[in-house]
């Protein structure tokens, strides 16, 4: 594993990163507005301007990429088809499943609100345009979404639960068997990504300043550190899947950077990121 190296920084609150087939990183700034892409060549260019509270980016096998927001919308060349809207006040982390539909999961309490008690938000799954299932529901506070590598499992995160749900994952969609495949008090859980050995990665904005990595069982094995108090998400690119980005609402080395997109190399690759087909 080698050092962090910054690539851009001058935000907010960054989320969603996901970087395509042709190592192009797509991230979000969810305060201040805006979906970005840096090119590999560092060129950084404004795919969607404006838009806030961008939780989760995904990419469609159509190309473009799906986002989510006051809704979740595929946008590509400039151009908006809205895939469903939900009745939340929030949208938070996606990710499109081995069959090529959206798992989104709502927020029904402001995820700044650290007083008083939260109403659980729902996950679902967008089948079609305008069609979606809830799966499940009871997660404080919805964040990263991901697979197992042969896509039986699903993966997600609840800040507020400290932990990252488990659940069973059916071809038809379905799941059960709920548990915890993570849980520790002193974890508060953001995005999250898989490697091709099932571990989970997981950005941590408790004040830690690290991505940790663990286990399906919950064992933790190794943890990166982020000049950040608040790791917001993180997701693998390049050529071999080794390259992890990693982003974040602040830069402790540089307080005045702010957020900050960090690339660092990692030993095992992670899953290639699904495509949504819808």
């Amino acid at each position: 594993m080698t050092d962090l190296e910054p690539l851009v920084w001058g935000f907010g609150l960054l989320e969603g990163p996901r970087v395509d087939g042709d190592d192009r990183l797509y991230f979000a700034d969810v305060p201040n507005g805006g979906v970005f892409c840096r090119t590999p060549d560092g060129t950084l260019h404004t795919v969607v301007p404006k838009r806030r509270g961008v939780g989760g980016i995904a990419l469609h096998a159509d190309g473009g990429i799906v986002i989510g927001g006051r809704d979740v919308s595929h946008v590509r060349d400039g151009a908006s088809r809205v895939l469903h809207r939900f009745d939340a006040p929030g949208i938070n982390d996606l990710m499109a499943d081995p069959a090529g539909r959206v798992v989104v999961g709502t927020l029904r309490t402001d995820p700044f609100d650290e007083g008083g008690a939260r109403t659980p938000g729902e996950a679902w799954r967008i089948d079609a345009e305008g069609v979606a299932t809830e799966l499940y529901g009871g997660v404080l506070l919805s964040n990263g979404i991901g697979f197992s590598p042969d896509g039986t499992v699903l993966y997600h995160a609840d800040t507020a639960s400290n932990g990252v749900w488990a659940h069973d994952y059916g071809a038809d969609g379905s799941v059960r068997g709920r548990r915890f495949a993570v849980q520790v008090d002193d974890l508060q859980p953001d995005g999250l990504a898989v490697d091709e050995d099932g571990v989970l990665w997981v950005a941590d904005v408790s004040g830690s300043r690290s991505v940790r990595a663990f286990r399906p069982d919950g064992t933790e094995v190794a943890r990166i550190p982020v000049p950040a108090r608040m790791v917001t998400s993180l997701c693998f690119g390049g050529a071999d899947r080794r390259d992890l980005y990693i982003v974040t609402a602040d830069n402790t080395d540089h307080p005045e950077r702010a957020g900050t997109v960090f690339r660092t190399r990692v030993d095992v690759p992670g899953l290639p990121a699904p495509l949504v087909r819808i």
